[in-house]
């Protein structure tokens, strides 16, 4: 994904000192490099039994619903999960910290649903890994995270991986 990365702008000391700021705008408008995201994440699950892809507001609503709508490998709906703001329908799932607080809506996704966790960039694995327990609060199984970007020194995918190991 090295030709991927290229187009994603990195902007130092964003939004403080020490922080680089990843600014996938540049990867979105695009063409060639978003097609090429979205076509890449379609093929890494084609033969993958599932259900629904599961969005993570905000920028995972830019990613996930392209994903859901897949190529000519994949296809499956898309879900979204919201900050914590008083909408209709209900919204009665929550995560239990402040900083990864969110729901989706009560039937965004059905007992026995196979789900993939879809956002932007994955960095220290807080918010996926929440998304994942709503998902399973919900009855739905988590098979899968797909990301545009990794921050692999943060070490996320560890938090990720062992919030859907739990049953």
């Amino acid at each position: 994904m090295n030709d991927l990365k290229k187009l994603i702008r990195e902007v130092p000391d964003y939004p403080k000192p020490g922080i680089l700021f990843y600014d996938l705008t540049t990867l979105l408008k695009d063409k060639e490099g978003f097609h090429l995201l979205i076509d890449r994440l379609c093929e890494h699950y084609k033969g993958h039994t599932i259900d629904i892809v599961a969005g993570i507001e905000a920028r995972g609503f830019i990613f996930a619903p392209a994903l859901a709508y897949g190529s000519a490998q994949a296809s499956f709906p898309f879900a979204s999960r919201r900050s914590c703001q008083p909408r209709p329908p209900a919204f009665p799932t929550r995560s239990s910290t402040a900083r990864t607080r969110s729901n989706f809506h009560e039937d965004a996704v059905k007992p026995g649903q196979r789900v993939i966790i879809c956002d932007d960039l994955l960095a220290t694995g807080g918010t996926a890994a929440a998304t994942v327990k709503l998902v399973q609060q919900l009855g739905g199984s988590s098979k899968g995270a797909a990301f545009a970007v990794e921050l692999t020194f943060l070490n996320g995918r560890k938090k990720l991986t062992a919030s859907t190991s739990s049953p």
